[in-house]
């Protein structure tokens, strides 16, 4: 068994996901919204352009301003040299640094107090306005007042720095054209004059200082000079600068070089004598050499015995010619040969030896001589090489104390040019760097501020803005449901119907609004009915049986709007049945009134008594006087009503009645009020919510709507109940349209 089923068995319905919509104003919207408020838009710029006007007269007459302007000339914030012809370049940026510095300068504390501190200002109207009488003295003037007054040197006593001009103009504004010009006269004056002043003064000390550096400078030269002559003396050489221009040397320098060259070529000599003696002593050791047989070949013991040799050789040879080998006289003569060859190789070996020693003997003599002589040449050397390096350092120490003296000399030279350029530019007429080009003239009109083409247009602008932003002010204030882009907006619904207020269609001045169907046919407010019955027919396949029409609070018009609905379905030859479920405060029985018989106090039953069983439906239902409708009443009072409502008699009511009638059109109390109409909600076919465009607040519409989905109602959609024709609606321009397009109608039916 299904839970809660309703009237046709069908479950609850879910709450309809809330449709995609924009919630933003359109542009449409918003000139609607002013549509609305034209007179107070129109109202407020005419007052805006009233009060402009008039603040203008007032502001002209009891609060002037004059604006007096001045102009100083900045020059370049670099040094120019007055030697030089050629004027030193200053890239722009730079230039219009130093402007806006000055500028600051200017608008400074100190020159503000200063400034006060004049005769010329203290004797203004503008100064004993914000300080006091001019013979009050500076230690007894209020503070509080001086500061009101630098306050107002701030905010009116402008210095603004050009980008392209060398110039910052100096303007002051105040109530009178005359003091204006005094006071920013007397300010460039003062300024103009501290500022040579500092510089001057400051040119002065640089002065002092360059001369006292100059003293100092030339006395540390004076101590070069003496440092030379103490270095001459002590070093006992006059000749320690190298002459310019040429290649100089000493003759200590000239001498160690010359010793070095002796010692050089003595120690190679030493070297080779040295070389010679091994090699001596190794052929004294070692077999005969070429030389020493020459000398043993020209020594005459070897010659004559070789000669003797020469003569018995030859001898042998005739002997062994003549008396053979083994003769005595042969072997004589080889006895002769062998001695003589003996003496020979003897004599060969003495005089080898004797050479040989000799050589050796001979070369180390001479390398004794040379290592001697190379000795004291090395000594010579190593003296010269002392005095060498005490010249060396000298000559260091020389040009050491000439650098610095040419340094200082340098810059006592620089420091002389320094001095000269700023006596010259201390003198210079052009040192200051800001100077005054003209004086300032007493201003002859007032400030733009006090021109009637700025407080006119600016009030008639401030009032347009003013009364814009209350018209949607009021707009964003005003929560009522009011019309259809409100329900699109805010309720998510579909709207089947939009009923006009009955005070702006003359069609239904004389007709009970609860019968304007039948009564006033052609009306605007009828077609309204009729419309919402076509939209009704066409939210389903074949439109719902059972309809409940419901509304968030009482007097929204829901009773109006079933009555209006029945008689437009009757007015299709539909048979409807119209039931008032308002027990609490029914009003069927006062739009249908009943016979005389109940009108004398005789009770006919209703829905109480149907849903109590004191009656059977057929007893219920009484004609309404209209052909097609018949009505169930609300019955006696009774004490449960939320719980006969809920009843199984209500259900069964719900589902019977239908089979006898092609409508059936409930009348329900309020939803926010009571929870009678939650019950019948779910038992109907479907649900119709009614807003009235003059009393339904957008929250109580969406806590209907909410509580409506929650139990599982089938809310079809909403008619918005008394739309009055507000200017950027439809409603006035639909007003004429119908009326325009029914009068070919009405005249033939009229005739």
């Amino acid at each position: 068994m299904t839970k809660n089923p309703t009237a046709s068995g069908r479950k609850p319905r879910p709450a309809p996901a809330p449709r995609a919509s924009a919630s933003a104003l359109t542009p449409k919207d918003i000139l609607g919204m002013l549509r609305r408020h034209l007179w107070l838009i129109f109202l407020m710029t005419l007052f805006g352009a009233l009060a402009g006007a008039g603040g203008w007269y007032l502001v002209r007459r009891y609060l002037p301003l004059y604006r007096a302007e001045t102009a100083l000339q900045v020059l370049p914030p670099v040094e120019t040299d007055p030697m030089e012809i050629v004027t030193t370049q200053v890239q722009q940026d730079i230039q219009y640094g130093h402007r806006v510095a000055v500028a600051n300068l200017i608008r400074s504390q100190n020159s503000l107090v200063d400034l006060l501190n004049s005769d010329k200002v203290r004797s203004t109207k503008w100064f004993r306005r914000y300080v006091g009488s001019d013979t009050e003295g500076e230690d007894q003037a209020d503070p509080a007042k001086i500061v009101k007054a630098v306050r107002y040197l701030e905010k009116n006593l402008t210095a603004f720095p050009h980008r392209e001009a060398d110039q910052i103009l100096l303007s002051m504004t105040c109530g009178s054209p005359t003091e204006a010009a005094l006071i920013v006269n007397e300010m460039a004056r003062l300024f103009v004059s501290r500022h040579g002043e500092s510089k001057r003064e400051e040119l002065s000390k640089r002065l002092i200082e360059l001369t006292s550096q100059q003293s100092a400078i030339e006395g540390q030269i004076a101590a070069s000079e003496r440092d030379l002559q103490r270095l001459r003396e002590s070093s006992g050489i006059t000749d320690l600068e190298q002459p310019a221009g040429r290649y100089f040397q000493h003759t200590i320098t000239l001498g160690l070089n010359d010793l070095q060259l002796q010692e050089n070529e003595l120690m190679l000599a030493v070297k080779q004598l040295r070389a010679d003696v091994g090699n001596l002593k190794a052929l004294a050791e070692g077999p005969i050499t070429e030389q020493v047989e020459y000398a043993i070949e020209r020594d005459p013991v070897m010659v004559s015995l070789a000669e003797q040799l020469v003569l018995l050789q030859a001898q042998l040879s005739g002997r062994l010619t003549k008396f053979g080998p083994g003769h005595a006289t042969v072997r004589q003569t080889q006895e002769q040969i062998v001695e003589i060859e003996a003496k020979r190789n003897q004599r060969k070996s003495e005089i080898a030896e004797q050479t040989r020693l000799a050589n050796l003997y001979n070369a180390r003599d001479t390398l004794r001589v040379l290592e001697e002589r190379l000795s004291e040449l090395q000594r010579m050397r190593s003296e010269a090489q002392k005095q060498q390096e005490a010249l060396d350092q000298a000559r260091i120490s020389h040009e050491q104390i000439v650098q610095k003296r040419d340094e200082r000399i340098e810059v006592l030279n620089q420091i002389k040019a320094q001095i000269e350029k700023v006596t010259l530019m201390l003198n210079d007429p052009e040192t200051p760097k800001v100077q005054r080009l003209r004086e300032a003239p007493p201003p002859l009109e007032m400030v733009l501020s006090r021109h009637i083409l700025l407080w006119i247009p600016g009030g008639t602008v401030l009032g347009l803005m003013t009364g814009l932003g209350l018209a949607l002010l009021l707009e964003t204030l005003n929560d009522l449901v009011r019309t259809p882009s409100d329900v699109r907006r805010f309720l998510h619904l579909p709207l089947l119907g939009v009923v006009p207020d009955a005070d702006e269609d003359r069609a239904v001045d004389d007709v009970d609004l609860c019968h304007v169907v039948r009564q006033a046919p052609y009306s605007l407010l009828g077609e309204s009915y009729r419309r919402c019955r076509t939209n009704i027919d066409l939210a389903g396949e074949a439109g719902p049986k059972t309809l409940l029409v419901a509304s968030g609070n009482p007097s929204d018009g829901k009773t109006s709007l079933a009555c209006n609905l029945a008689e437009a379905f009757v007015a299709k030859h539909e048979k409807v049945l119209l039931i008032d479920a308002n027990l609490r405060q029914p009003r069927l029985h006062l739009v249908f009134p009943r016979g005389a018989s109940e009108a004398s106090g005789e009770r006919r039953p209703g829905l109480t008594s149907l849903l109590l069983g004191q009656c059977a439906v057929n007893e219920a239902i009484h004609p309404s006087g209209i052909e097609g409708l018949h009505l169930i009443y609300a019955g006696p009072a009774t004490a449960n009503p939320a719980d006969l409502l809920a009843g199984q008699a209500m259900r069964e009511l719900i589902q019977r009645v239908p089979q006898h009638y092609d409508r059936v059109v409930i009348d329900s109390p309020p939803v926010l009020l009571v929870s009678d109409v939650k019950m019948l909600a779910r038992l109907t076919d479907a649900t119709l919510l009614v807003f009235n465009a003059t009393a339904t607040r957008r929250g109580a519409a969406q806590r209907t709507i909410f509580e409506l989905h929650e139990v599982g109602a089938n809310v079809i959609g909403c008619v918005l109940f008394g739309a009055e024709a507000i200017k950027g609606g439809y409603f006035r321009r639909e007003f004429k349209a119908y009326r325009k397009y029914l009068k070919p109608q009405l005249a033939a039916n009229s005739a």
